[in-house]
């Protein structure tokens, strides 16, 4: 009997008793749920409910991203088959871009990348940027030159080995670990450096122009230009003077000389060279019509000045 009553009044207690521990913690997290709301301004309500309503629709955009695939899909299936039904090749080449000639020459541009230890990793960023810039314009110029980028260590390799690893599979360019000189012979290099007083007039083919690869705002003034004459190796400057003139200095980044090589080869000409490649910043005006503008000025002076002459004789006729 004794038994019997402590088993009613523990099944008493499992059923009215106590609440269910599980059925508590559900309205403790629902009460949290409710309280968090009214704390949750008006704007963050919809930002919760917007958010919410995204995640619920994944399966339908991702379903939706799958129709419009299977229709493109079919679509260019229709469009080849409507080609071949015309003549095939003729219509599929129609819709190809036409590649333009290419004529590789025997020109080779450096760039000397030996001024590592001389910049700041912000500065050795934009270097590997402009050498970027200089591999994608060799590639789609329609005169391409042999590219050579030596030194490659450091600074340099670390940043492009971490922003660009794919720099290993580029084609037509040769990375060297060695200096420029153990690559090309002596005899045939030349530094093109702002401070050299040899000016440029022509490229040789036979040449291997040098650009350094240096990005320091000024703060190594001809340092190039010394080690070309360290180095006992010809050396000059773009013919910058004799073409235009510039509201800034003369010293251009490496992907500015890179280029108005490649645009010199295609056009012939260094003024349109310059005038292609050159930004607006740099206050490019051409060298003639630059005199044409200090020529009218001092004929309008000229002018004023004449007249102020005639008006006093006149005053004192009178």
């Amino acid at each position: 009997m004794a038994d019997d009553c402590v088993k009613n009044e523990a099944s008493s207690h499992r059923d009215g008793g106590s609440p269910d521990p599980g059925s508590q913690g559900t309205v403790n997290i629902n009460g949290e749920a409710a309280a968090e709301n009214q704390t949750l301004s008006k704007r963050q309500r919809k930002k919760l409910l917007k958010q919410h309503k995204w995640e619920d629709e994944r399966e339908l955009r991702k379903q939706r991203r799958k129709e419009r695939k299977q229709q493109r899909r079919l679509q260019r299936q229709n469009h080849h088959h409507q080609n071949k039904e015309k003549g095939g090749d003729e219509a599929q080449n129609g819709r190809k871009r036409p590649r333009r000639e290419v004529t590789s020459g025997s020109l080779r541009l450096v760039v000397d990348c030996s001024f590592d230890n001389l910049m700041l990793i912000k500065d050795v960023r934009k270097l590997h940027k402009q050498i970027q810039r200089c591999y994608a314009m060799n590639r789609r110029a329609l005169h391409p030159v042999q590219f050579y980028v030596t030194s490659l260590g450091g600074q340099l390799k670390q940043s492009m080995d971490e922003k660009d690893k794919g720099w290993v599979n580029w084609k037509d360019i040769s990375f060297k670990m060695e200096h420029f000189s153990k690559v090309v012979a002596k005899d045939k290099l030349v530094y093109l450096t702002s401070d050299s007083p040899n000016m440029l007039e022509e490229l040789d083919q036979k040449k291997a122009y040098v650009i350094g690869g240096l990005v320091d705002h000024n703060h190594h003034k001809g340092i190039t230009f010394k080690r070309a004459k360290e180095l006992g190796i010809d050396h000059a400057r773009l013919p910058l003077s004799s073409f235009v003139k510039m509201n800034s200095r003369k010293v251009l980044t490496v992907n500015h000389v890179f280029e108005i090589i490649l645009a010199y080869l295609e056009k012939d000409s260094w003024q349109e060279a310059f005038f292609t490649i050159l930004p607006q910043r740099k206050g490019v005006v051409a060298l003639e019509q630059n005199r044409t503008s200090i020529q009218e000025k001092e004929d309008e002076d000229s002018d004023s000045d004449s007249g102020h002459d005639t008006a006093e004789q006149t005053e004192k006729r009178t």
